[in-house]
C-alpha cells in the first residue's frame, strides 16, 4: 500500500481558487477522509491526486516518486464513484473480472481473484446474476470488488455511499471499516456526511471554501476544534457560541463572559480588546441556580433516553444535553454552568481558536 503525500498543491479555474495551497500526508494503510460541505474543493483534491485533474501548482508524490503529471492509468489506484459504474447487462462476476481482463490477466487467475474477493465481501452467491437485479447495497457491494480485486496500491472514494438510503448507509459504513481492517488498504474517502466519517476514519481533513482547517483523528476534530467552521460543522447538534467582548492573556483561566465568570483551560496566547466566542458541546452543559450565567429556555428535542435543550442567552443560544427525565419548561429561566476542562475561547473575527491547555503539544490538527 502507498503513503500519499500532497505538497502545497493549488487548483484553480480560471480566476478561482477551488484549492488554495494544500499540504497533508496519508499514510501507509491508513483510512484518510477528506469532509467538508459542497464545493469546499475535496473532490478536486481527490481528482488531482487520482490523475484526473492536473494541479495548477504544487506536488503530488505516491511512496515518494512524484506522480503530479502521471496519467490515472499509471498510478495504479481504483477509484470509486457515487454513482456505481457498473456495467447492468452483465453479471456479477464479469463486472468484477473486467479490470483484469483488461489488464491481460489469464483467465484462471482471474476467476481465481473473483471468487476471492467474492468471498471477502460476501456475494458469492450473486456471481452469476446481473447486476440489473441487485439492489443498491449489493450493488454496492459489486463496485467495491471491482475495485479490490486489481490489488490497487491505494482506494479513492468519492462519496460512494450517497446513492443509497440511510440505513445501508450506515450498513455500509461498518462493512467499509471492517473490510478495510482486513485489508490494510490505503484509503482516501471523501463525503460531506460526519457520521460517515467520524465512524470510519483513521484521521479526518476538514475543508472550506478550498481551505484546509483542521486534520486529526475524529475525537481530536470534535474535541478539540481550531476553528469556529469546524466546531459549528462537526457534532450533532453542533458546538455552541457564547460571544463576548474582551481582552484575555497568557496564563488567563477564566473569562468574563457578561456578569459571569466562566473557567477555561489555561490560555497560552495574548489577545487585545475585541470580538471573542466561548464554544461548548452540549454534553459540557449543565443547568445549576447558583450560576450567574442565565438565560431563558427555548424549547426542547426529545431523543429518547436524552434531550437536547436550547435556551437562549444575552450571548447566543446554548443547548444542552441531559437526561429526558430532567424536566424542564419553556419560558423557565434557568442557571447555566459549563465543564471549564472542554471550553474553547476563539477569535470570533477569524473563527480561530486560541491556543490553550485544551489543546495538547504536537496533536494533530
Amino acid at each position: 500500500m502507498a503513503e500519499i503525500e500532497v505538497r502545497n498543491v493549488q487548483k484553480r479555474f480560471g480566476e478561482f481558487v477551488a484549492v488554495h495551497d494544500s499540504s497533508f500526508t496519508i499514510r501507509s494503510g491508513e483510512f484518510f477522509v477528506m469532509l467538508g460541505p459542497s464545493g469546499c474543493g475535496k473532490t478536486t483534491t481527490l481528482r488531482m491526486i487520482a490523475g484526473l485533474e492536473l494541479p495548477t501548482s504544487g506536488q503530488i508524490l505516491f511512496d515518494g516518486e512524484d506522480v503530479t503529471f502521471l496519467r490515472a492509468s499509471r498510478r495504479d489506484i481504483a477509484f470509486m464513484f457515487q454513482l456505481f459504474a457498473l456495467y447492468p447487462h452483465m453479471k456479477v462476476f464479469d463486472n468484477i473480472a473486467f479490470p483484469l481482463k483488461c489488464h491481460g490477466v489469464s483467465r484462471r487467475e482471474r476467476r481465481r481473484r473473483v471468487e476471492e474477493t467474492a468471498a471477502l465481501l460476501r456475494i458469492e452467491h450473486f456471481l452469476h446474476r446481473r447486476v440489473s437485479e441487485l439492489a443498491g447495497g449489493d450493488r454496492q457491494r459489486v463496485a467495491l470488488g471491482r475495485a479490490i480485486v486489481r490489488e490497487p496500491r491505494a482506494f479513492l472514494m468519492d462519496e460512494p455511499l450517497g446513492a443509497l438510503d440511510t440505513e445501508m448507509r450506515e450498513l455500509m459504513c461498518g462493512e467499509l471499516r471492517t473490510l478495510h481492517d482486513r485489508l490494510h488498504a490505503t484509503t482516501l474517502y471523501v463525503t460531506h456526511d460526519q457520521m460517515e466519517a467520524m465512524s470510519m476514519a483513521d484521521r479526518i481533513i476538514v475543508m472550506n471554501h478550498g481551505v484546509i482547517e483542521q486534520i486529526g483523528a475524529p475525537q481530536e476534530i470534535y474535541d478539540r476544534p481550531r476553528t469556529m467552521f469546524v466546531a459549528d460543522f462537526i457534532g450533532s447538534p453542533s458546538m455552541s457560541f457564547l460571544r463576548f467582548e474582551g481582552a484575555v492573556r497568557t496564563g488567563q483561566s477564566s473569562v468574563a463572559v457578561g456578569e459571569a465568570v466562566v473557567e477555561v483551560p489555561e490560555l497560552r496566547e495574548s489577545r487585545a480588546h475585541g470580538a471573542l466566542a466561548l464554544g461548548v458541546r452540549p454534553e459540557h452543559v449543565r443547568f445549576s441556580d447558583a450560576s450567574a450565567l442565565r438565560g431563558r429556555v427555548y424549547g426542547t428535542e426529545y431523543l429518547g433516553t436524552t434531550q437536547i435543550v436550547t435556551v437562549e442567552t444575552d450571548h447566543g443560544p446554548i443547548r444542552a444535553r441531559m437526561s429526558a427525565r430532567q424536566r424542564v419548561a419553556p419560558g423557565e429561566n434557568v442557571g447555566i454552568e459549563c465543564r471549564p476542562g472542554h471550553l474553547v475561547v476563539f477569535d470570533a473575527h477569524d473563527g480561530r481558536a486560541l491556543d490553550s491547555g485544551l489543546f495538547r503539544r504536537g496533536a494533530d490538527g
